[in-house]
């Protein structure tokens, strides 16, 4: 097992180092440089484009995937278009590619809530690239122009977020609106709510999280209202999952 797993490694290292390095700006979403690393693991999905491996949190770097609460337009039926649940299919599509196989990654950086932004491998296969190529997600052109031509591909196919006549809110749009309407109503404009289980377990749910209309806060039984994700991480909150 510790052999294939090395394999497994030295076989997505070298992938990693070939071709031309595509551009990519820093920008906004990161706010420390990390040492590049290469480490592996089992995974748990948290949404179509954030993973658990290693005990570490990583964003799959250069995508942006629809956001677990999110609907797309779908195809018409009877004259009628009918969405369809793109965050929840995004999220399954990425277990589905994952597998029980171990994961391995290259980190890039930190972004600003601390999570490692790495392109992540299995079988030697870029997910981040398969995430997009099938429609799943979008090539985050903000920060990163790896995957556009995926996209694109993706796009002609009409796969995933593409099927439909009618185009698919991006999720940077999408994640944007729940959160400025979510500050209409929630105290200070902190919107992110901390929830603590029947089990005990401390889950935070953004505007976008597919639970977030059902969850009540309460304040006598030590749950919280956040204003970023940084500082429910801090608080020992961990981010509901998307699946």
């Amino acid at each position: 097992m510790a052999f294939a797993l090395a394999g497994g490694i030295l076989a997505a290292e070298s992938m990693i180092g070939m071709g031309p390095a595509a551009p990519k700006a820093a920008g906004p979403m990161s706010s420390a440089r990390a040492a590049v690393d290469v480490f592996s693991g089992a995974a748990r999905v948290v949404d179509g484009d954030t993973i658990v491996v290693a005990d570490q949190r990583v964003r799959l770097e250069g995508i942006d995937a629809p956001e677990s609460a999110q609907t797309c337009p779908g195809r018409y039926a009877a004259g009628i278009l009918r969405p369809w649940q793109c965050g929840v299919a995004a999220s399954r599509g990425l277990a589905r590619l994952i597998g029980s196989e171990a994961v391995v990654c290259k980190s890039h950086e930190k972004d600003k809530y601390g999570r490692l932004v790495a392109t992540c491998f299995v079988g030697g296969r870029d997910i981040n690239r398969e995430m997009v190529r099938l429609g799943h997600a979008w090539a985050f052109v903000k920060y990163s122009s790896t995957y556009v031509a995926e996209e694109a591909e993706a796009r002609s196919a009409k796969a995933g977020i593409w099927a439909s006549l009618e185009p698919a809110q991006p999720a940077w749009e999408y994640r944007s609106r729940r959160w400025a309407s979510a500050e209409q109503t929630t105290p200070k404009g902190c919107v992110i709510k901390g929830n603590i289980s029947a089990r005990g377990e401390r889950i935070y749910h953004t505007p976008w999280s597919r639970w977030y209309a059902k969850v009540r806060v309460n304040v006598r039984d030590g749950e919280q209202w956040f204003c970023d994700e940084r500082q429910a991480m801090e608080a020992g909150f961990r981010p509901a999952m998307g699946r």
